[in-house]
């Protein structure tokens, strides 16, 4: 069993910078993709972007490309998100998922494991 926890969400202001960690538990959690997604009221889930498992591969959603940044050490089973120049759009409850096979995928039926989420909020 695979349990992911997210910590880092809050309230900024739109050019503000903000970081996420994911930590997943479990004894083949270092060998799986660990990403993000995020879902903004009255929308579906958004894939945010998603890391390979040695921390080598990364692809990002075109809304977050060149502003956030997806971050792990090779095999570790925590994984970051460096957002910055966040807008009101950005706000929103991102979501920490896994990949048990450690595909990259970036729709939210390739990921089996999520976590609970945590809420981002950026006023203008």
């Amino acid at each position: 069993q695979v349990q992911l926890v997210e910590s880092g969400g809050g309230s900024v202001q739109a050019g503000d910078s903000l970081s996420l960690s994911c930590v997943a538990s479990g004894r083949t959690a270092s060998h799986m993709s660990l990403g993000w997604f995020r879902q903004r009221a009255g929308n579906e889930r958004e894939f945010v972007a998603v890391i390979s498992a040695n921390g080598a591969s990364t692809y990002y959603g075109a809304s977050v490309k060149g502003r956030f940044t997806i971050s792990r050490g090779g095999f570790q089973s925590a994984v970051s998100l460096q957002m910055a120049s966040l807008q009101p759009e950005d706000t929103g409850v991102y979501y920490c998922v896994a990949n048990a096979l450690g595909f990259l995928g970036t729709t939210p039926d390739r990921f089996g494991y999520w976590g609970q989420g945590t809420q981002v909020t950026v006023s203008a």
